[in-house]
């Protein structure tokens, strides 16, 4: 049986197995992941404390260099990491394709480092006195990734602390470990010093031990709300840096005026790509108004010709889910909903029985809160229908949601999709755009429940949550300027 390893200090380390990794269309166990030794997690944080002494020195040209490379490399090996991602995930390879292509725009932002971590300065701000800034390293910081992009997190957490002078240890999913392993060797290849990336495989105990290390100076983690709150709050009792991005109940509104067909395009795209495995997935479509049954037989009408299977397969639309049990924790959503009051138009049933984790398109009209398909994060091909009255009941059911991820609506008025984006307490927004997730340039981040910490993810903000400010007050007397007061600093 084939063991992922770690990849500490430049080279791979091979230790026991210790959890299954699957590939998802067979159910077959395809590898084991190890979960490290308390011990030895100490070894790894050893070894990237004393790298940080040197990279954290390093010129801004050679980290640039290095992500160049980095990101030539990645565009050379796309079909191999795809490959990867799509045997461990489950995921079609043109949607692995599309997740790298979103993590290869991180790596390109953050090529430009030297404008984003260009630091400013005052002269004579009072006389003879002179202030400039700059931004530094923090030291060792963890990133801790989901299954559900094996490559783009990693690479959206990755990037940016590079670039700013850290050193990483990358904890990956131990569903779908390998592809953070093919992250390191073609980061040594694009020219990183052996111990600057670390990838330290494991499970819960490994990502405890992390976040309570006196080493780690920064957690960067991606996950469920409940994980993502843990995460936070342990990180920050321990004085380190965090941010911790959770769970999601992303809502899309289509008001009366809006395209019925590009709507059900879009609800079709948005919640069955990935099996529903995505954060940003769109779980619950609101229709405004009477539009509700002519918008279901549409998406109704799309939904019945996905294809289904193996995402190595030409012309599948989605493939399975990550394992066995979170189908079945998905089907159990699905079988409730209709003594809660929903009805089920699609149960998913025309998949099973099949070897490998999948279910077929499920979709629930009249979902309302308080059922446990509405309020949960299902996190599969399960699409909600809930019907509203106007466009302020739309809003007030997005605004009384506990999560704030991402949102869309659709719609011709210009009026409406402004005051939309004005008034929903939500972090991303799309207008006829119905999975906004932020170029590279912006930031990544949701808010209320799905978010903890101050910092969203990449961009702007990302350089900003890796990197820390210095602010120098400096002057140059003549010895004719001695003398002593006591009194506070003024600038005037």
């Amino acid at each position: 049986m084939n063991t992922i390893p770690h990849y500490v200090n430049g080279s791979l380390v091979f230790q026991e197995g210790a959890s299954p990794v699957f590939n998802p269309a067979t159910g077959e166990v395809i590898a084991t992941v190890p979960a490290p030794s308390a011990s030895y997690v100490d070894e790894v944080l050893t070894i990237a404390r004393e790298a940080a002494l040197t990279w954290s020195s390093s010129t801004l040209s050679q980290r640039t260099g290095i992500l160049f490379a980095l990101r030539q490399l990645i565009v050379a090996h796309t079909d191999e990491l795809a490959e990867i991602i799509t045997r461990e995930h489950g995921k079609t390879l043109p949607d692995a394709k599309g997740e790298i292509a979103r993590g290869l725009e991180n790596v390109e932002y953050a090529c430009g480092l030297t404008e984003h971590l260009k630091g400013g300065f005052s002269s004579q701000v009072a006389d003879g006195v002179d202030v400039h800034s700059f931004r530094e390293s923090l030291g060792v910081v963890a990133a801790i990734t989901p299954f559900n992009f094996p490559i783009m997190v990693p690479l959206w957490m990755t990037a940016n602390a590079l670039a700013t002078g850290n050193v990483v240890i990358l904890k990956p999913s131990e569903r779908d470990p390998s592809a953070s392993v093919f992250l390191a060797e073609l980061l040594t290849k694009a020219g990183l010093p052996a111990g600057v990336f670390n990838v330290l495989q494991g499970n819960a105990d490994t990502v405890n031990q992390l976040l309570n290390h006196p080493d780690i100076d920064a957690v960067s983690f991606v996950g469920s709300t409940p994980v993502a709150q843990h995460v936070y709050e342990t990180a920050t009792r321990n004085g380190k840096r965090a941010q911790a991005l959770g769970g999601a109940k992303n809502h899309m509104v289509v008001l009366p005026d809006a395209d019925l067909n590009v709507a059900a395009d879009a609800a079709i795209n948005a919640g069955y790509g990935a099996a529903g495995e995505r954060c940003m997935a769109i779980s619950v479509v609101v229709a405004v108004g009477d539009i509700a049954d002519e918008l279901i037989a549409k998406i109704t009408e799309r939904l019945d010709r996905l294809k289904v299977g193996p995402g190595d397969e030409a012309g599948m639309d989605f493939g399975p889910v990550i394992t066995l049990q979170h189908r079945d924790r998905v089907l159990s959503y699905v079988q409730g909903a209709a003594a809660e009051g929903a009805v089920v138009v699609r149960d998913g049933s025309s998949e099973l029985g099949r070897p490998g984790f999948f279910i077929g398109p499920c979709l629930l009209d009249r979902v309302a809160p308080g059922m446990k398909a509405y309020d949960d994060e299902i996190f599969g091909p399960v699409l909600g229908v809930a019907r509203v009255a106007d466009f302020a009941e739309a809003v007030a059911l997005i605004n009384a949601n506990p999560y704030g991820n991402g949102t869309a609506i659709f719609t011709r008025d210009g009026n409406a999709a402004r005051l939309f984006s004005r008034q929903v307490s939500v972090g991303m927004i799309g207008i006829n755009v119905p999975i906004p997730v932020p170029v590279s340039s912006y930031s990544f981040g949701g808010w209320k429940s799905s978010m903890f910490g101050h910092a969203h993810m990449y961009g702007p903000e990302g350089m900003s949550f890796f990197s820390r400010a210095k602010v120098v007050t400096s002057r140059w007397p003549q010895a004719s300027d001695s003398q002593i007061d006591l009194g506070f600093p003024r600038t005037r």
